[in-house]
């Protein structure tokens, strides 16, 4: 079986890692001339919409997926005619534009927090006095990891954000004061088979994924349960194929989505050494029309992320319960060129570790991130 894959970072470059072992092999699609994954997989070299690329892949591939939710609808459409893509291309249509996205989960009943479009200042003004502040302003199409949006708690703040951001479609949305920041990673076969992983805890750093634990502490049968059925709800609706991630505000007993991604997610990186299947894995196995793995957590842990450089390699691994992965990316201020994941046998002895293990990434990390 021959994977194509739309884009060349850490996240294509894990897929393609996850498929060696199946029999699976893998070509990437990615702008540069060199990437994550073109190390270790064949690479073509081309944009997203040059259909000169686009059929060299196609050729290459008995499938095709993708890395990011930034892919030209039209291309994924245009390669579905000729290859089968998974997941499909709705799924990213409707991810890549956060009021479809938001109306798209209140069609299927899954709570949000409030928002409102926003395509001039008079809208703006009036989301601003219907939603209240503090708010989050963000623009509706691209920008991740925190860009593209800022958070209104003045009406200073409002002045500010609409000079930065005013004059394209934007998005307000209610601003939550959550407990804490969760997300559920699904999987769905060719079959209609659902997978699910248990819910995980997540703290961010300038919008940037900086801690992940797994399974997250304390959610309760109820929330996990809910979760998945939310989950599973999108999976349904857009007869979805591969792996899907939903990030959710934890608000007492309610989850709010926040807002999905339509592929493998950096929250999700525990699983590889720490899950009996990885979602790369059942991500390859998915796409490929195989059986799904089991999604169970092996122990606990922890998942670090190293933005910018990372640290010496050395002192992370004179750690033994640590498993380094390092991406092959030249090193610059908030780009993702790393991980590790830190492992404990119940949720006490994660408890009792991960103080220690925060001091410790502190200290190896402090002078690059």
């Amino acid at each position: 079986m021959r994977v194509g894959i739309l884009g060349g970072g850490q996240l294509g470059r894990m897929i393609a890692l996850a498929g060696y072992p199946l029999g699976v092999r893998s070509t990437v699609l990615e702008p540069g001339e060199e990437s994550s994954a073109g190390q270790v997989c064949p690479q073509i070299s081309g944009e997203f919409d040059d259909f000169r690329a686009l059929y060299e892949l196609a050729r290459a591939s008995d499938v095709v997926t993708f890395e990011f939710e930034n892919v030209p609808v039209e291309s994924a459409r245009w390669l579905a005619e000729r290859v089968p893509v998974f997941p499909p291309p709705r799924a990213l249509e409707v991810s890549q534009e956060r009021l479809a996205e938001k109306q798209f989960f209140a069609s299927l009943g899954i709570p949000t927090p409030p928002f409102a479009a926003v395509d001039s200042r008079e809208q703006f003004d009036d989301a601003v006095t219907k939603i209240g502040l503090p708010a989050v302003l963000k623009t509706r199409r691209f920008g991740y990891d925190g860009k593209g949006q800022a958070v209104l708690r003045t009406q200073t703040d409002c002045e500010v954000a609409w000079a930065k951001l005013g004059g394209r479609p934007l998005i307000l949305e209610g601003f939550v004061q959550f407990d804490r920041e969760l997300s559920i990673i699904a999987v769905r076969g060719r079959n209609g088979q659902i997978a699910t992983y248990p819910l995980i805890e997540n703290v961010h750093r300038d919008g940037i994924l900086h801690r992940s634990i797994a399974p997250a502490d304390n959610p309760g049968e109820e929330l996990n349960e809910r979760a998945a059925e939310y989950a599973s709800r999108v999976l349904s609706e857009l007869d979805y194929v591969g792996v899907l991630t939903i990030e959710w505000f934890q608000d007492g007993p309610r989850l709010l989505a926040n807002e999905m991604a339509p592929r493998v997610h950096n929250s999700g990186h525990w699983t590889i050494d720490a899950a009996i299947t990885s979602q790369f894995e059942n991500h390859v196995r998915a796409v490929c029309g195989l059986p799904l793995g089991r999604c169970d957590a092996v122990g606990h842990s922890a998942m670090y992320n190293f933005i910018g450089a990372v640290p010496s390699i050395t002192e992370v691994l004179a750690n033994p319960d640590a498993k380094l992965h390092v991406y092959g990316k030249s090193f610059r201020a908030a780009r993702k060129v790393g991980h590790v994941t830190l492992r404990a046998a119940t949720a006490d002895e994660l408890a009792e570790k991960l103080p220690e293990w925060d001091r410790q990434f502190e200290r190896i990390s402090g002078d690059v991130v």
